[in-house]
């Protein structure tokens, strides 16, 4: 029976010998140690033995032997899985855990190898580690727009230029006073003159709006429940960032902000994602876990470019003009930490730098299958 086993099966295949049978002191007969297996081919059922291995010397199998053949069987256990063996593999070394590819933990950009500990790791890749990023006016704060218009309005008059109509008032919210006067409003061109005009602009708004600020109702709960979770906040304005820290500071929430992204930080405002991609830069955060709280159809768009999540407060918008946003809510305390982690909570096609696949229908080259559809052929 062995032998039948070992005539179809290569477990039971006898091991070659370098000669016949010795015999030690004891006289008992037994097998030399300069042995080995020959290495076989499948073909069909049958079993075909290949030229018998050179043989090795008398002292024993020497280590470079034995790490080749170790490594020849490790590659042929990776090809047997359909797998690629990495090209510094070591049989030797132990790296901890298992790196080959669908194993954990899987490679996307919220990943943070230099963290130990697992579960800070896996709370960091999951829905548990997300920024918050805050608008200024229309969000925290109440926000009279009739300022902004009247301060542009008035900035004409001195300057000496045609009133800009509504629609450009409207395409100017959120935007730098510098990138509107130059990009839009086209008065001047020339920095210093950009600067003085900005700047006047600004003097002239915060005549208007008084120096009075007012939280908006249901907006310290919010904040206060975001901090209790630690989850990091930043606050992004393009304003300046005199009249931020100002205005913090007579609200008295100046500690509840990790970041704060003002008019002198970045270039362009609104609809540039600028803002808020400095702001995630900041808190040491992806864009893929940051959500954006604004007021407008600037703000969805920028951090939806950013690709960010956005949360829309009707403020001084109506509820249908805000659609594109991900949520669109009236106050701030309308929202729990759930809502926001289901936000955070992103698939890991969407950590890919690849571009989305699309299904191509396929034609039908047969005219008579398109003229009968749903018809069953073996009916007839």
């Amino acid at each position: 029976m062995v032998e039948s086993i070992a005539a179809t099966s290569l477990l039971g295949h006898r091991p070659v010998c370098g000669g016949n049978f010795i015999k030690d002191g004891s006289c008992k007969r037994k097998y030399s140690s300069k042995c080995w297996l020959p290495e076989t081919d499948f073909v069909g059922r049958r079993v075909m033995a290949s030229p018998p291995l050179p043989r090795l010397k008398a002292d024993g199998l020497s280590s470079s032997s034995i790490k080749a053949l170790a490594l020849e069987l490790t590659k042929e256990a990776y090809s047997y899985r359909e797998e690629r063996l990495p090209e510094d593999f070591d049989y030797q070394i132990n790296i901890g855990y298992d790196r080959r590819p669908g194993s954990w933990p899987p490679e996307n950009k919220a990943d943070k190898p230099s963290l130990h500990n697992p579960l800070l790791r896996q709370e960091r890749m999951g829905c548990g580690w997300l920024g918050a990023i805050f608008e200024w006016e229309g969000v925290l704060v109440e926000d009279n727009p009739d300022f902004e218009k009247q301060a542009w309005l008035a900035l004409s008059q001195e300057e000496g230029k045609s009133p800009p109509p509504a629609f450009i008032l409207r395409r100017i919210e959120g935007m730098k006073n510098e990138q509107a006067i130059s990009e839009v409003l086209c008065w001047s061109r020339d920095p210093s003159q950009l600067r003085r005009m900005a700047a006047r602009k600004e003097e002239i708004y915060q005549a208007l709006q008084g120096g009075i600020y007012r939280l908006r109702a249901g907006s310290r709960e919010f904040v206060n429940v975001l901090m209790h979770y630690k989850i990091p906040m930043a606050l992004v304005s393009t304003r300046p960032r005199k009249t931020l820290e100002t205005a913090i500071g007579t609200i008295g929430i100046e500690e509840y902000f990790n970041v704060i992204v003002a008019a002198e930080d970045v270039h362009r405002g609104k609809p540039d994602p600028e803002m808020f991609v400095y702001a995630a830069q900041l808190l040491n955060f992806i864009p893929e876990r940051c959500i954006v709280f604004g007021n407008s159809n600037q703000t969805v768009e920028a951090a939806h470019d950013a690709q960010m999540k956005c949360v829309a407060v009707a403020s001084k918008h109506p509820v249908y003009e805000l659609g594109a946003a991900d949520l669109v809510v009236r106050r701030l305390d309308e929202l729990s930490v759930v809502d926001l982690k289901n936000l955070a909570d992103i698939e890991l096609s969407e950590f890919g730098s690849g571009e989305p696949e699309l299904e191509l229908e396929e034609e039908d080259d047969d005219p008579s299958s398109s003229t009968l559809t749903g018809v069953d052929d073996s009916f007839w």
